[in-house]
């Protein structure tokens, strides 16, 4: 493999940051004790950063990533549990403080553009000091299928500091060795008959250091690896589930937005007169000047009234003249046209390059060539609960009521525009509706916090619209993409080479959310693309970046969620090429791969023989570390694709709830069949021309297909589960159709001709 630029420049940051001020010799930051208090009543007392323990034995656990319905209100509290050895039931979670110890290491980590089968020294020391660089920033986000994965070890300490403690303050009541007592259900044992609850201990076991901390080992788990109830469960059912849209702070006005129909436009005049007239009407706030060179917030006005309706009803009818900028004739076809000349005139970003691919026809042993080119378009995330956020603006604070994928970029967004310390914003997380990366972003939180600072000291509710929502998004990045391949006389791949083009996320986010200029490879650009495992002797993958005009943002399985359509699509035009089916063709890519090649298996073998009239479809993927393969049983009816049924296998380390994964595995099939049947956004003219569910369709709970899951036994730490089964959905479809119909579906939505 050779060297690259890029993985110089990694190595010599990794090696530099050890020289600075011996700062890389120092131990990275640890993970289990806080500087700040945890938020705990009824006598609860602390035994780190994230446990403590009442006296009625109620064990709060702090919860430092939000819940939007993947399950992590119940996974991480059972990491604790296990190792606490507390019953789950017994738990009660807690919204942690703004503390650095909560913040998400791996989803930084796992940005390193680095191929997964990449060894080496330079590896290593990019994981090192990003790992270490992640610590010190303490940023706290709920992405990139991190949240199992990161908190895996953190979560597990902090329930075994906490057992240990405990331990030791039974020993020293009861004059025994520490080694001599047991636990079991939130009790310390003895041989001798003494047990005493957690309760009775943990004010004494607070003051203690405490003595050897050991781990539970795989075998040792009793809480780990059980389909356990979920806790969030029971309050989705009885109605006391809060999200955003459910507070309801004193005084509570409420605001409708109204911006500008035109990406990237401007308010250029507004007569509100006659709005504010309107029954319930208290002002119209124009918060387009506080927003532009605070946040990444799109320019407008927003109505505030005593009721939503009251709100709605008056935004619809302001009369607004818009200053439609720069971008007043964007269109899809324009931006596809600029793809493709990008494809033509520039060489890209080279993420992997592995023996020699300058072209491919002359690679050795090559017969045959095969080329082809696929298109992606944008999406919306469309999440159930449009955004929303609670702001209130009083005596030199704010206080913050949102449903947020990232708690400490809203309060530094908050602050900002407030103008006052991050130390003066206080947040309450309700659970989300649905993120999708959408509740990573801020532009709404700005937006709030400008309208509530105009309303005298009184907390506004500002809600978008569905059409606000559609209209006004962040979209995932549309993408073209060219790929070219040599097969040799034996029908195995002997080069291929890929170049796609789309928008780079990262430096659309960095600036609107953080402050810093976008720059250099973006890893979600390429993912699914430059990592994979087939093992093919001459590769090389590029990518060219566009300057998008359309806001572009991380979206459910990012980049994977097109590339991997794109190379599984590919792969299976090689094996029809050799006469192969699509899974005996992936199978001869994977000798050195052994459980990509059992996961394969296992989804092909369950699969079995599609009934008359359908036919089955492949595909093999590894996203967040999580290895999926999906076979897709479809069938074709007055040229309407029909998907019956998805099996799907995925190896994704220890499952910790096989239940939430099985339940993720489901979410995601559903998720990304409306992308590859349904989803797409276009614009003309500069405007989006979706606005709701009519125009933007998700799949019907008729349309759903049976999905059956296999979860691999594995004894490897976790990693990601609520993206991976997305990706490999659109090519599994489009695989069986091509085998029903002859036709090679290569855009996104999937419509036969």
């Amino acid at each position: 493999m050779k060297l690259s630029r890029r993985r110089f420049l990694l190595s010599a940051t990794a090696v530099a940051g050890a020289m600075v001020v011996g700062w890389g010799a120092l131990p990275p930051r640890q993970r289990v004790r806080g500087k700040l208090p945890l938020p705990v009543s009824g006598g609860a007392v602390p035994l780190n950063g994230w446990v403590a323990i009442a006296p009625d034995n109620t064990v709060s656990v702090v919860m430092a990533r939000s819940e939007m319905g993947q399950g992590v209100h119940t996974a991480l509290p059972m990491l604790l549990a296990e190792e606490l050895d507390v019953p789950l039931a017994q738990v009660k979670l807690v919204q942690a403080p703004n503390d650095k110890i909560y913040g998400n290491v791996s989803i930084l980590v796992d940005s390193l553009p680095f191929h997964p089968d990449e060894e080496g020294r330079g590896k290593r020391l990019a994981g090192w000091l990003v790992s270490k660089v992640g610590r010190e920033l303490g940023i706290n986000m709920t992405g990139g299928s991190s949240s199992v994965k990161d908190l895996w070890l953190p979560m597990r300490e902090a329930g075994a500091t906490a057992r240990a403690l405990l331990i030791e303050a039974a020993a020293r009541e009861w004059k025994v060795k520490p080694a001599e007592c047991f636990t079991e259900a939130g009790f310390v044992a003895h041989p001798n008959g003494k047990r005493a609850a957690y309760g009775a201990l943990v004010a004494a076991a607070a003051g203690m250091t405490p003595g050897t901390v050991r781990l539970k080992s795989v075998g040792q788990f009793r809480l780990i690896g059980t389909a356990a109830p979920r806790l969030d469960t029971p309050s989705k059912v009885n109605g006391s589930a809060r999200f955003g849209l459910d507070a309801r702070p004193e005084g509570m006005l409420y605001a409708a937005v109204k911006m500008s129909p035109v990406i990237g436009g401007a308010v250029a005049s507004v007569d509100t007169a006659a709005v504010l007239k309107m029954p319930g009407v208290a002002r119209v706030v124009d918060f387009s000047s506080a927003l532009a060179e605070k946040t990444g917030a799109s320019a407008g006005l927003a109505v505030v009234a005593a009721h939503y309706w009251q709100a709605k009803q008056a935004a619809a009818a302001l009369p607004v003249t818009w200053n439609e900028g720069a971008h007043g004739k964007l269109s899809s076809e324009g931006v596809f046209k600029q793809f493709a000349q990008q494809l033509d005139d520039e060489d890209g970003h080279a993420y992997y390059t592995l023996g020699e691919v300058d072209d491919v026809a002359q690679a050795a042993g090559a017969v045959k060539t095969l080329k082809a080119e696929y298109r992606a378009p944008f999406l919306a995330h469309a999440a159930l609960e449009p955004l929303n956020c609670t702001a209130q603006v009083k005596d030199g604070k704010v206080r913050l009521w949102v449903s947020t994928q990232a708690p400490g970029l809203a309060i530094d967004a908050a602050a900002k525009v407030a103008g006052v310390s991050a130390a003066d914003v206080t947040l309450e997380v309700g659970m989300l509706g649905g993120g999708f990366g959408r509740r990573l972003e801020t532009d709404f939180i700005a937006q709030a916090v400008a309208v509530a600072k105009e309303c005298n000291g009184a907390p506004v509710q500002m809600i978008w619209s569905r059409e606000d929502d559609t209209t006004h998004d962040v979209y995932r990045p549309a993408a073209l993409a060219r790929f070219a391949a040599s097969l040799d006389a034996a029908g195995n791949i002997a080069a291929w080479d890929s170049k796609s083009v789309s928008g780079a996320i990262g430096h659309q986010f960095f600036k609107r959310n953080l402050g810093l200029p976008g720059a250099g490879p973006d890893k979600t650009t390429a993912e699914g693309a430059f990592d994979m495992q087939y093992e093919i002797p001459n590769q090389r993958v590029r990518h060219v970046t566009a300057d998008s005009a359309v806001p572009i943002g991380y979206f459910r399985s990012v980049g994977h969620s097109h590339n991997a359509f794109f190379k599984e699509s590919f792969i299976d035009e090689l094996a029809h090429a050799v006469g192969q089916s699509g899974a005996s063709f992936r199978r001869g890519l994977l000798h050195r791969h052994p459980r990509h090649l059992a996961v394969l298996n296992a989804a092909v073998d369950k699969a079995g023989q599609p009934p008359p009239g359908r036919a089955h479809g492949v595909a093999l993927h590894q996203s967040f570390g999580t290895i999926v393969a999906q076979v897709a049983e479809v069938s074709v009816q007055d040229k309407q694709i029909i998907v019956h049924r998805v099996v799907c296998a995925v190896d994704c380390g220890i499952a910790v709830n096989p239940g939430i994964i099985s339940q993720q595995v489901e979410s995601a099939v559903v998720f990304g069949l409306s992308a590859a049947l349904r989803g797409e956004i276009t614009i003309k003219d500069g405007k989006v021309e979706q606005s709701n569910f009519h125009q933007y369709e998700v799949l019907r709970m008729p349309q759903a297909p049976k999905v059956e899951t296999i979860i691999m036994l594995s004894a490897e730490p976790p990693e990601g589960m609520g993206e991976p089964a997305v990706p490999p959905v659109a090519p599994a479809v489009a695989n069986a159709v091509f085998t029903l119909t002859g036709q090679r579906l290569r855009s996104l939505p999937l419509r036969l001709a």
